[in-house]
C-alpha cells in the first residue's frame, strides 16, 4: 500500500485582491493535502474559485479510495471554500476540527454535519497507520478556532496560515518579501499567539512545514522561516534602517521626501521610500516592520492629514506595531495639522521614540527646511 503524503492545492494566478485588499500581482496558492496511509485524510480544502480542479487532484491521489478524513485547520473561506463540495461527493468521510469549528462550519455552508464530525482538541491524535497527527490549538492565529498538526513518521508540521507566503508555491521562488507582506498584513496583529504557538514548536522536531499559501519549507528555508517569524512576531526590526514614507498632494512633499531620502542614503542609512498614495500600502506595513525607523511625511488635508497617509498610520495601530524610532515632516500652505495628526496617531503605539527636528514646510522646502532635514538625517542615524 502506497503510504505518502502528498500535495493536491491549487495555484491561483488569476486572483489580483487577496481578501479583497492585498494586491497579489503573482497570484496565490491554496494548499491542501492528502495522507495515504492505511486510513487516508485530506488536510484543508481550497476557495471555491478552484474546487472542480481540487476535486480532480483528490481524485487523482486516492487512485480510488475513499478519504476517512477531512482534517479542517481553519475556516476561512481560501481553505474551507470547498468543504461542501468534498462531503457531498464522499458521504461517509469524517470531518475533523476543534470545538469552534464546526459552528463556524455550518454558518459558513449553511449544512448540518450532524453524526460525521470529530472534534479534538490540545494534544489528540489522529492515527491514520504509519503516519499520526497530533492536534495542537493555535487560536487567533489568526482566526480562533485555527490549529495546526503534527505528523511524526515525516516530522512534518501543517501549520495552515502560518508561515504562508503570496505568490506560486515554487520553492526555487523567494520566499522573503511576499512571505513578511503576508505575515505582517494578515497574521501581524496576533504577535503574542504567534510566540505561543512557536513556543510550542520547539518541542516538536519538526523537518519539514506545510503552509496553506507557498511553497512546502525544508532545510535552511525552513530554518530562515522561523527565524523571520519569530523576529515579526515579537514586532524587532530585521534590519536597522529608515523607511520614508510619504503622501504628497501636488509633488512638493514628495520632493522634499526624496531629498531627505537622499540625505540618508548619502549618510550611510539604508533607506526604503514609499508613496503611499500610489504604491501598495500592505507593502509600506512590511517594509515598516522590515526597518527600525521611518519617517512619515504628509501634506495637510481638510483640518488633518492627506487621506493615504491616514490610512497608513491606520493600518499600522492595527497590525499593533511598537518600538520603531519615527520622524515627521508636515507640509501646509497656510495651516499645517498633518504634524498634530500624525503625532496623534503615533503617541498611541508603543514604546516608539520620537525624533528632532520635527520639520514644517510652507509649500516648498526652502534653505532653512533643508538644513533641518539633514539634522533629521543625523538623528535617525543615531536612533536607529
Amino acid at each position: 500500500m502506497d503510504r505518502a503524503i502528498v500535495p493536491v492545492g491549487c495555484y491561483d494566478s488569476e486572483l489580483r485582491l487577496f481578501e479583497s485588499q492585498y494586491n497579489v500581482p503573482n497570484g496565490v496558492s491554496y494548499n491542501s493535502y492528502v495522507i495515504l496511509d492505511d486510513k487516508t485524510a485530506v488536510l484543508d480544502t481550497v476557495d471555491p474559485r478552484k474546487t472542480e480542479e481540487w476535486l480532480a487532484n483528490i481524485e487523482k491521489a486516492l487512485g480510488g479510495r475513499t478519504p476517512d478524513y477531512l482534517v479542517i485547520h481553519h475556516m476561512e473561506s481560501d481553505h474551507s471554500g470547498s468543504i461542501t463540495a468534498l462531503a457531498q461527493k464522499y458521504p461517509t468521510m469524517t470531518l475533523v476540527g476543534n470545538a469552534k469549528t464546526f459552528p463556524m462550519a455550518a454558518a459558513f455552508t449553511g449544512q448540518d454535519f450532524s453524526g460525521r464530525t470529530l472534534v479534538v482538541k490540545e494534544g489528540d491524535t489522529l492515527e491514520l497507520g504509519s503516519h499520526t497527527l497530533t492536534f495542537v490549538m493555535a487560536p487567533m492565529v489568526h482566526w480562533p478556532e485555527v490549529m495546526v498538526s503534527y505528523e511524526s513518521a515525516s516530522k512534518t508540521l501543517f501549520s495552515a496560515d502560518g508561515f504562508g507566503r503570496f505568490g506560486d508555491d515554487d520553492p526555487s521562488t523567494p520566499w522573503v518579501d511576499e512571505a513578511r507582506r503576508y505575515y505582517t498584513n494578515i497574521v501581524g496583529k496576533y504577535g503574542i499567539q504567534v510566540q505561543a504557538l512557536l513556543g510550542k514548536a520547539k518541542g516538536l522536531d519538526i523537518q519539514t512545514i506545510c503552509p496553506l499559501h507557498g511553497p512546502v519549507l525544508t532545510g535552511e528555508a525552513l530554518g530562515l522561516a522561523l527565524e523571520k517569524y519569530d523576529l515579526w512576531s515579537r514586532y524587532a526590526p530585521e534590519e536597522a534602517g529608515v523607511l520614508v514614507a510619504y503622501a504628497s498632494i501636488h509633488g512638493h512633499t514628495a520632493q522634499a521626501a526624496q531629498a531627505l531620502a537622499k540625505i540618508l542614503a548619502d549618510d550611510g542609512v539604508t533607506v526604503t521610500l514609499i508613496d503611499l498614495a500610489r504604491e501598495d500600502q500592505a507593502e509600506a506595513v512590511a517594509q515598516a516592520f522590515r526597518l527600525s525607523g521611518m519617517v512619515l511625511a504628509a501634506s495637510s488635508y481638510d483640518a488633518g492629514v492627506f487621506p493615504p497617509m491616514a490610512q497608513f498610520l491606520a493600518r499600522l495601530k492595527s497590525k499593533g506595531l511598537k518600538e520603531r524610532t519615527v520622524g515627521f515632516m508636515e507640509n501646509g500652505s497656510w495651516g499645517p495639522t498633518a504634524l498634530r495628526t500624525m503625532l496623534a496617531e503615533v503617541e498611541t503605539w508603543k514604546d516608539c521614540s520620537l525624533v528632532e527636528p520635527k520639520i514644517t514646510i510652507r509649500s516648498t522646502a526652502t534653505e532653512e527646511t533643508m538644513a533641518q532635514m539633514r539634522e533629521l538625517a543625523k538623528a535617525m542615524a543615531a536612533a536607529i
